[in-house]
């Protein structure tokens, strides 16, 4: 049932969007970018910088969090082997292992 009513919901989408295209006029010539109005050219270079410098600042803050974790977990990784190294002594209660 709901494939059913997937399949219909795609279709009519699709046909509205067909139908809407085919009653558009059709341009009888190539319109060049050149004419498109100031206010709606956007400049590409800031954008770009700006997307670049936010991924490479994210890729940094990823990699600090990694290494600081890394530390941790090689603290924890030397204290646990320096327990392990030791010798075992007795217990208070006498008893031994």
């Amino acid at each position: 049932m709901k494939k059913l009513f997937l399949s219909i919901f795609l279709f009519t989408g699709a046909l509205v969007q067909n139908v809407q295209l085919l009653a558009q006029e059709p341009q009888s010539e190539f319109v060049p970018v050149t004419e498109i109005p100031a206010s709606e050219q956007l400049p590409s270079a800031p954008l770009v910088i700006a997307a670049y410098a936010f991924v490479w600042l994210a890729f940094a803050v990823y990699v600090w969090m990694m290494w600081r974790k890394l530390g941790k977990v090689e603290q924890e990784l030397g204290a646990l082997s320096a327990q392990i190294s030791k010798p075992r002594t007795a217990r208070s209660d006498g008893i031994r292992p």
